[in-house]
């Protein structure tokens, strides 16, 4: 006899159905609740990683488009010439803000109607166009004589202009100009395209901060990619940790994420560089993340800076007072009303009114500061938040003993067996503690895109968080996206993949919509005999609708054959959503996206010896209705 959930192992007498070796007893008894589910569990872990944003879910379609990429190099920008037009481009060290004081002079020497001259951006890795669709742009020019400029979407492959506009571009100071884009029906979707601006006389323009934006996610000005926003709400996140981990950290203190550099027109952001070697636009600032949440009806979990970042740097003493205070801020931002200083920035900048807050998580994986210095700075920062804010519950990024916080956030990045024998750690963990937050964790197995290993690893996983959910009140997968071309990865295993055009999840993606969908209120009484080591198993229950949600894992390849008593149940049809590969190795791709995915069935269940057989490489989540 072998328990795997970690609760009662029982000996059953099979009545008339012998239960041999290779036949595994379970039973689960939905009237008896064993404990609540936290109705936080599965939420969303963000990152600035792998092109997460800028060239993943934040719609900018231009590359550099601030020209900070290794400035002034000019990298992602190429000069386009017509027939005898000639230009160049250089360094203009004036630009429309403080901010943004830095910009591209190009100097058109030779050009007239048909033979214009001017700049192109390829975008990232492309630039997906679809048809009859309206592409919105603009930019920041200080002008000199170059008259109307030419805006157009050309195809690579083809040199055909797909969508074209032109715009009066005025002598004199620098302005901002707005243009559309509208491609005709007969278009093809594609991504190899690119942005042209042209001009067809001589003379000089500066440029800065040149934007294009497909149709966004709710049609939020500056918003989000809709097939992306659309995979992640179904997920059914409850929650949202912002605005990642070593982002917030930065590699050094002023490459941190300095949230109020963030906020306020575009114009006035200057961008900064990200610990995973590119530059961020910054586009996708601290409200367009709350506004994210608000788009997926979920709750920021706001991670402050708390004074450490990745190569070293902490601040101590009398020196952490700002960035305490700036914290305070922060907070204030996200909640205050328009009679607070900062509750009025964020009413200026577009939203009055606040936004829902419950955990503030200080600093991320501070236990590799090994200065020791994270029991004072978490002890301050705990200290100036609850005196002002005594709602919010406070998450430690590691064990602290000078103040203790509400929650603590474990991290996990493990193979597909050690995940497999990491299942019980919480069964018997103290409950009178700090709660757990499980914010970074993923079977690391496949790449770009986990494989169907992986999947087995987390699906596994998630039975221990959902049988341990009222200690752990949250967990988020991580890294959630990356885009897929040579050069857009730099972490590997990642759960959503995607080019400028198209999307796909991964096997661990529909493992995570699986589960998140079927998550009951509380788990239920169960035990097992004679299963497999890599067999694991869930059960929680949906009160309301009266649904016992059963999930099966088996990372075996071997079929395991099971016998249940299933207390509680209605004998007769079920809803199983079953999740298969041949092998740990098949997996999605950009180019095959649909090999992986939960199928639908029904199943006649019984309430006393039920035979089932949970075939190799499979997990199964079944919604049986109860009495």
């Amino acid at each position: 006899m072998k328990c795997v959930s970690g609760f009662f192992a029982y000996t059953f007498l099979a009545g008339s159905i012998c239960v041999t070796a290779q036949t595994a007893k379970l039973t689960i008894d939905a009237s008896v609740n064993t404990s609540p589910v936290s109705p936080t569990l599965y939420g969303l872990m963000t990152e600035e990683i792998n092109f997460s944003y800028d060239g993943g879910l934040y719609g900018e379609m231009v590359r550099n488009r601030t020209f900070d990429a290794h400035w002034p190099r000019f990298e992602h920008w190429v000069t386009v010439t017509q027939g005898n037009a000639q230009e160049k481009f250089d360094a203009d060290e004036t630009g429309p803000s403080e901010a943004l004081h830095k910009s591209l002079r190009l100097t058109i020497k030779q050009s007239s109607p048909g033979n214009e001259a001017g700049l192109a951006n390829a975008g990232y890795w492309g630039m997906a166009v679809r048809p009859s669709t309206i592409y919105r742009g603009s930019f920041y020019a200080k002008a000199d004589g170059v008259g109307t400029a030419h805006a157009k979407l050309v195809s690579d492959e083809t040199a055909a202009t797909l969508a074209e506009t032109t715009v009066d571009v005025k002598d004199g100071d620098w302005q901002r100009y707005s243009y559309s884009l509208k491609t005709a029906a007969g278009v093809k979707p594609s991504l190899k395209n690119h942005l042209e601006i042209t001009f067809a006389h001589p003379g000089t323009v500066s440029f800065q901060l040149i934007s294009l934006f497909p149709p966004t996610f709710h049609d939020r000005p500056n918003g989000n990619r809709p097939d992306l926003m659309e995979m992640l709400a179904s997920m059914h996140p409850n929650f949202l940790r912002l605005p990642g981990g070593n982002y917030l950290e930065g590699d050094t203190v002023e490459e941190r994420f300095n949230w109020k550099e963030t906020v306020g027109p575009l114009v006035d952001r200057p961008t900064h560089r990200s610990p995973w070697n590119y530059q961020s636009t910054d586009g996708m600032g601290l409200l367009e993340f709350l506004e994210w949440c608000e788009d997926l009806r979920v709750d920021p979990v706001l991670a402050v800076y708390a004074g450490y970042s990745l190569k070293g740097q902490h601040v101590g003493g009398k020196e952490l007072e700002p960035f305490i205070q700036d914290a305070l801020d922060e907070i204030e931002y996200v909640t205050g009303d328009a009679s607070t200083k900062w509750g009025a920035v964020r009413v200026k900048d577009g939203h009055p009114e606040p936004f829902a807050l419950h955990y503030v998580e200080i600093g991320n994986e501070d236990e590799f500061d090994k200065s020791g210095s994270y029991e004072e700075r978490f002890a301050r920062f705990a200290k100036a938040i609850r005196s002002k804010y005594p709602q919010y519950k406070l998450i430690a990024t590691t064990p602290v003993k000078s103040a203790i916080p509400d929650v603590i956030d474990d991290h996990y990045y493990l193979t597909p067996q050690e995940f497999f024998d990491l299942v019980h750690k919480y069964d018997t963990a103290d409950r009178n503690g700090p709660k757990i937050f499980v914010g970074e964790w993923a079977t690391r197995m496949g790449s770009p895109t986990p494989n169907f290993g992986a999947a087995l690893g987390d699906a596994a996983w998630m039975t221990s968080l959902e049988r341990n959910s009222d200690l752990i009140v949250m967990a988020s997968y991580a890294p959630l996206l990356t885009n897929v071309n040579p050069g857009g990865m730099q972490w590997s295993t990642d759960l959503i993949g995607y080019d400028a055009l198209t999307s796909y999840g991964s096997p661990s993606y529909w493992a995570q919509v699986l589960f998140a969908q079927h998550l009951g209120d509380h788990t239920v009484k169960s035990a097992a005999e004679q299963v497999n080591s890599r067999f694991f198993w869930s059960a929680t229950v949906s009160t309301k609708d009266k649904v016992l949600h059963l999930k099966l894992v088996n990372g075996s390849d071997k079929t395991q054959e099971l016998v249940m008593d299933l207390v509680g149940a209605k004998d007769g049809p079920a809803v199983m959503n079953s999740l298969h590969a041949a092998t740990w190795w098949d997996t999605n791709t950009i180019n095959r996206p649909d090999v992986i995915k939960p199928m639908s069935s029904k199943v006649n269940i019984t309430s006393k010896n039920w035979r089932h057989d949970l075939a190799g490489n499979t997990i199964e989540v079944i919604d049986i209705p109860l009495q």
